[in-house]
C-alpha cells in the first residue's frame, strides 16, 4: 500500500516569554491512497500547526513530511511554493474563493499558475464542475452561490492540479448537516477514485462515519481512537 501522505517524527516548538512549548511533540502519520483521514482536538490543541506543517507551509522544528516518499523538508522557497501548487490540494473553511472570477475562472487561473495551457485548463475545469454538479454554475460569481456550492468549487479547484495529496480544513463548519455530508461524500470519494491521500482537521462529529480512520491530536500526538458514531 503506498503512503501518499508521510509525517515522521515531528516535532514543533516556538518561544513564549521566555519558556520554549512545545505544540507537535514526536507526531506521525501515513495516509495511504485512496484513504480520508479525520483528526480531531480541542482548540489550541495544534490541530493548525500540524495542517499547516503538513501542507509544507510551516517547517517543523524537527522530523520530517513526505510526499510519494521524497522529503519536503529542507526545500527552499520557490520549490515549496511549486510543490504547493502542483501535489497538495488546500480546502479551507470558508472556500477562499477570489470574489471578482466566475466560477470556471477560479479554476482555471489555478491551473495556468501550475503551467497548464488555456485550452486544456478550461477543458479539465468544466469536467470537473460537470462531476460536481455546477455545469450550470460555470459563469456565476461567488456571491451568488449557496455555501455548499461555493464548498463544491474548491474542492473542484483543489483537484485541478492532480495534486496527491489534499487537504482540508474544517469544509463543514458553515453548513448545514445535509451540505456537509455532501462535501465529505465528494472528498471521500475523490480520494478513492483518484487515489489521493486526504486529510481533514474537524470538529464536526456529524460526518465522521465517512472517514476512514479518526485522530485525535492529545499532548502533540495523533492518537486512534474507537468511538460510537450516532
Amino acid at each position: 500500500m503506498r503512503h501518499r501522505l508521510l509525517l515522521d517524527h515531528i516535532k514543533r516548538t516556538f518561544e513564549d516569554g521566555g519558556m520554549q512549548r512545545t505544540i507537535l511533540d514526536n507526531l506521525n502519520l501515513q495516509v495511504a491512497e485512496g484513504e480520508l483521514v479525520a483528526v480531531m482536538g480541542p482548540s489550541g490543541s495544534g490541530k493548525s500547526t500540524f495542517l499547516s506543517i503538513a501542507g509544507a507551509l510551516l517547517e517543523p522544528t524537527s522530523g520530517d513530511v513526505l510526499l510519494d516518499g521524497e522529503s519536503i523538508t529542507g526545500k527552499n522557497k520557490k520549490e515549496l511554493t511549486d510543490i504547493r501548487l502542483r501535489r497538495l490540494g488546500f480546502i479551507f473553511q470558508s472556500a477562499n474563493l477570489i470574489p471578482y472570477l466566475k466560477v470556471e475562472e477560479q479554476l482555471v487561473l489555478v491551473a495556468k499558475m501550475g503551467g497548464m495551457n488555456k485550452s486544456t485548463a478550461v477543458r479539465r475545469a468544466r469536467e470537473l464542475l460537470n462531476k460536481l454538479g455546477l455545469t450550470h454554475r460555470l459563469h456565476a460569481y461567488p456571491e451568488k452561490l449557496s455555501g455548499g456550492e461555493r464548498q463544491r468549487v474548491a474542492i473542484a479547484r483543489a483537484l485541478m492540479n492532480d495534486p496527491a495529496v489534499l487537504l482540508a480544513d474544517e469544509p463543514t463548519a458553515s453548513l448545514d448537516a445535509s451540505r456537509g455530508m455532501d462535501v465529505v461524500r465528494l472528498l471521500a470519494g475523490e480520494a478513492k477514485e483518484r487515489g489521493k491521500s486526504a486529510v481533514m482537521v474537524t470538529h464536526d462529529e456529524r460526518i465522521l462515519s465517512l472517514c476512514d480512520r479518526v485522530l485525535y491530536l492529545e499532548d502533540g500526538r495523533l492518537v486512534e481512537k474507537q468511538m460510537v458514531l450516532r
